[in-house]
């Protein structure tokens, strides 16, 4: 190994050389983040469905009406999306311990599910995304217990941030706060026009603190993000859209479920995509996006590899061949 390295440094430089490490590292990256895997997906199918399942019925889950989150695998022609439904009415889906604590125990399932290909996430309660914190909960807490609980809430957002499958936060009402934070943690951010959105912390002279000092600038730009947090300013669904905060902005309809809606048609656009190309063009952006171009076109190039020898890669070539829609298996 040292003496590869001495001749790649002899040919070509210190850039040739610490362009293999990078690549090297980020290949050993990449398969380390692909080695946590489950079992396979089954072969889908794309287009529109014209029947958008609603919050009233069940999707091969084991949700009751009781629980705080509910999680829905959806079936038939939405095959292979799954959806996370806060579910804290009296609370406005504010982030309790036990929601967090379901939050997780949900993502931890789902990283290594194989049959999942995109995450929606959502809010049931009527106008409401999530209202951050629960603070009522928290004014009862020793100050330990409240930093305990915000590590717990900030690692659980980045778990859902590292799932391997694209993931879509449909906001339909207000997201304040650590309900904002959640959302940026998604890929892709759906809102009604009527929502309203921002991180509000200031005003309650602290800090966001599960990620939005850092999501934020990095999803509008450094001067806005200061400029909204530092005046803790709520924006609606337009200006949302305006700014880059969110991707899609959509009317609301009388069943209040209209980002939700738009966010399971943009999921359904992306399941007759290769299974194994999804999870490795995500782990390419993301990984990406943290380091200079240099690096990131050697971790391109290592996620690219991982495509080669798939049988999706096989399948995908054979059906344009054949002219017909590809059966993917996830390998």
């Amino acid at each position: 190994a040292l003496a590869a390295a001495m001749a790649a440094a002899a040919l070509g430089g210190l850039g040739l050389l610490r362009a293999r490490l990078r690549l090297a590292a980020a290949a050993a990256a990449t398969s380390a983040a692909l080695g946590r895997t489950g079992h396979r997906a089954p072969p889908l199918r794309g287009g529109v469905a014209a029947a958008v399942p609603s919050a009233g019925r069940s999707y091969g889950s084991q949700a009751k009406e009781e629980e705080e989150l509910r999680v829905r695998y959806l079936d038939d022609e939405h095959k292979g999306i799954v959806v996370l439904g806060l579910n804290r009415s009296h609370a406005k889906n504010a982030l309790s311990k036990n929601l967090v604590k379901m939050m997780s125990k949900a993502v931890d399932a789902l990283k290594s599910d194989k049959k999942v290909r995109t995450v929606v996430f959502r809010s049931e309660v009527p106008g409401i995304f999530c209202a951050g914190a629960d603070l009522k909960e928290r004014a009862k807490m020793h100050s330990s217990e409240v930093s305990s609980f915000v590590s717990r809430a900030r690692a659980t957002i980045n778990e859902l941030a590292n799932l391997p499958v694209p993931t879509i936060a449909a906001i339909d009402g207000t997201a304040l706060g650590g309900g904002l934070e959640l959302a940026l943690a998604c890929d892709i951010r759906v809102a009604a026009s009527s929502a309203k959105m921002g991180l509000v912390e200031t005003k309650l002279a602290i800090i966001p603190g599960a990620g939005g000092t850092q999501r934020l600038p990095r999803t509008i730009g450094v001067s806005l993000a200061k400029e909204l947090i530092f005046s803790a300013r709520i924006v609606d669904g337009e200006e949302a859209k305006s700014i880059g905060l969110i991707s899609h902005v959509v009317e609301q309809n009388e069943a209040g479920d209209a980002a939700y809606r738009r966010a399971l048609a943009l999921a359904r656009e992306f399941l007759p995509q290769g299974p194994v190309a999804m999870r490795v063009a995500k782990l390419a952006i993301n990984q990406g996006m943290e380091v200079d171009l240099v690096t990131g076109l050697a971790i391109e190039e290592a996620c690219y590899a991982q495509t080669i020898p798939t049988k999706d890669r096989i399948e995908g070539l054979l059906a344009f061949k054949e002219k017909r829609p590809p059966r993917y298996k996830g390998e």
